[in-house]
């Protein structure tokens, strides 16, 4: 059975909740590392910053995610959703059942 648009846009829905969920989740570990030298020693301080480090390139991976389905959710709006934005042919329903958000076949993605 092919990917619907409405079952993709449910799906892409989906996603935009997650996101908007883990967003909720991390803004703790995205807050600025505090230095007191009294209250966390010199190692502490490295892990806390290299946790901050870590979730801030999480954030930024949801950030790339939610354009993403932003662009699928439009390609739906004006009937372009299945179809590769590079060569114009049908993109597979498996791959599309897998990320409804992808843009290309899976020719164009590996560049072939």
């Amino acid at each position: 059975m092919p990917l619907s648009p409405d079952t993709a846009r449910d799906l892409l829905q989906a996603r935009l909740r997650a996101l908007d969920e883990e967003d909720a989740l991390s803004r703790e570990a995205t807050a600025p590392v505090k230095l007191e030298q009294d209250s966390v020693g010199r190692l502490s301080r490295i892990d806390a910053m290299q946790m901050q480090a870590m979730a801030l390139a999480q954030q930024q991976r949801r950030v790339r995610q939610r354009r993403q389905i932003e662009a699928a959710l439009a390609r739906i709006g004006t009937g372009e959703f299945g179809y590769c934005l590079a060569c114009g042919e049908a993109i597979a329903e498996a791959r599309l059942r897998n990320n409804p958000a992808v843009a290309t076949c899976i020719a164009c993605a590996a560049g072939t």
